[in-house]
């Protein structure tokens, strides 16, 4: 069901600020930068092993991004999990008594399909559920 864990997201107040540290200090692989307007981020993925980092800045005061700033400060956002047959995975939680912030799959970065979970649903954690293009995990 699950694979592995695709990638952690960070929140940050920005991209431009941030990376040098993951690029220089830590000396992380930049994989690549871009826009998800749906989800008012600009993200980017930094190579970590097998899983990634992926970090967020938020491109709007109303982004859930900016929101979890707001409310919390930066840091660790969420943790992906990669799966295959994501809509398999959805009607598996929910039968499991999972409560969906994503009833159906939608788009992420890279043309992922995303799902998330409530987090008061998973012991305080929020999970999304990553399916890449072709059945694969993001990447």
């Amino acid at each position: 069901m699950i694979q592995r864990i695709d990638h952690i997201g960070i929140a940050v107040q920005s991209l431009e600020e941030a990376l040098p540290f993951y690029t220089n200090v830590l000396k992380l692989r930049l994989l690549g930068v871009e826009e998800v307007v749906s989800q008012q981020v600009k993200v980017a993925f930094l190579e970590l092993g097998e899983s990634k980092l992926e970090l967020l800045e938020p491109l709007s005061k109303e982004s859930p991004i900016a929101t979890f700033i707001h409310k919390r400060g930066e840091g660790i956002h969420h943790v992906a999990l990669g799966v295959n047959t994501i809509a398999d995975r959805i009607q598996e939680m929910e039968q499991n008594g999972i409560q969906m912030i994503d009833s159906s799959p939608r788009i992420g970065a890279a043309g992922a399909s995303i799902a998330f979970m409530h987090p008061k649903s998973a012991h305080g954690v929020l999970y999304e559920l990553c399916e890449k293009k072709g059945g694969e995990t993001h990447g």
